[in-house]
């Protein structure tokens, strides 16, 4: 990645969302079911043969039933390795709402509270000179906590063998802003949170999602990436330039896991969507405390606890989710509780997140019509 796509990806995690707020429809009407699939596969073929995607599946499923899904061109462009729905790929930012549902585990159980200060949970983390920071406002992006400020922080080379080790690489900087003042997109944020799950359940983070996250919702194919560990079935980085994908470096995500080092497959994130639509990670209630928006933002997607809300005002938080891009990654969740409606795009090509998003939002398009 060039050191402006760099900074330019920097900008982009920071407003995220800005330049792509969409009515989440299509259109034009389906009429059938076969349209439907006509339609969805035609727009995932056109991302690798018109946007320059090099590998990329996709799906949607109402009521827990997976109504389509399908994938296009490569994970390993060199051994023409075909994509397919459990090619291991990273995930990029959508691990924070699975790190934020781990929380809110945390919260159901009465072993933490939203609004406590993170100090007593962080012994390593600096308090001196810092304003009083909640759980809430690490959740919400309104902490203060500063983000990646270069790119040999995005482009990690350096491995962080706990979070510990990793919350030393911002842990001296000074709050960005007043906790609580205004919104600021950071990853780091995250990597405290999942320092408070560890400290506060006893567990390392890998272990307790391990056992909390991925195996309640039956997620056999999602962990930690690791730099030193190889992957049968991963797929390989690639990076997309304004005129056409090439490889990319590999980079050391060991500075930011629980917001943003882990890697998933297709079903397995939609069995993620699911578990959390059936209450099999949290409950109704605090699936709902989490679809509030926590600052009014002048413009961009608003954001709750863990999750960016996609449909227009004033029903922001019907449709729920995450998006995220990294060297060798463009992603998006989309959740829509009222149907129980869960849509997945993963894609190994990083500069695409825009087409990716916008596909996503198509999809819900798709499946929103006649719901069937």
């Amino acid at each position: 990645m060039t050191s402006k796509t760099s900074r330019q990806s920097l900008r982009t995690k920071n407003t995220h969302m800005k330049y792509l707020i969409f009515t989440i429809l299509l259109g034009c009407s389906i009429s059938s079911k076969s349209q439907k699939i006509s339609i969805a596969d035609s727009l995932l073929t056109d991302l690798v043969s018109k946007k320059g995607i090099v590998g990329i599946t996709a799906g949607y499923s109402i009521n827990g039933e997976t109504k389509w899904e399908n994938s296009a061109g490569y994970s390993c462009l060199d051994v023409k390795k075909p994509f397919s729905d459990s090619t291991l790929t990273r995930i990029a930012s959508i691990a924070k709402p699975m790190t934020a549902v781990a929380i809110m585990q945390l919260v159901e159980q009465g072993l933490i509270t939203l609004d406590a200060s993170i100090y007593p949970y962080l012994p390593e983390f600096p308090s001196q000179d810092k304003a009083e920071i909640t759980i809430r406002q690490l959740l919400s992006h309104t902490s203060g906590i500063s983000q990646y400020n270069s790119e040999k922080e995005i482009e990690n080379t350096i491995n962080y063998p706990t979070l510990a080790d990793a919350i030393k690489v911002f842990d001296k900087r000074p709050l960005l802003f007043s906790p609580g003042s205004k919104y600021f997109y950071t990853t780091y944020g995250y990597v405290l949170l999942g320092r408070i799950i560890e400290t506060v359940s006893g567990l390392t983070y890998e272990n307790y999602m391990q056992k909390n996250i991925w195996d309640k919702a039956e997620m056999s194919n999602t962990a930690i990436e690791k730099i030193d560990k190889t992957y049968e079935g991963k797929s390989c980085l690639y990076h997309k330039n304004a005129r056409k994908a090439k490889s990319a470096k590999q980079n050391d995500l060991s500075n930011r896991v629980p917001g943003g080092g882990i890697y998933s497959t297709l079903n397995d994130m939609i069995k993620f969507g699911n578990a959390l639509l059936n209450e099999k990670l949290i409950t109704a209630r605090f699936l709902d405390s989490m679809m509030v928006t926590q600052f009014e933002q002048k413009e961009g997607n608003p954001y709750g606890l863990g999750w960016f809300f996609y449909a227009p005002k004033p029903f922001e938080n019907g449709v729920i989710g995450h998006s995220g891009e990294q060297t060798g990654c463009a992603s998006q969740l989309m959740i829509i509780p009222k149907s129980k409606t869960v849509v997945v795009v993963l894609a190994n090509t990083s500069g695409t997140w825009k087409d990716v998003v916008t596909f996503s939002s198509q999809l819900i398009g798709i499946s929103e019509e006649r719901n069937s």
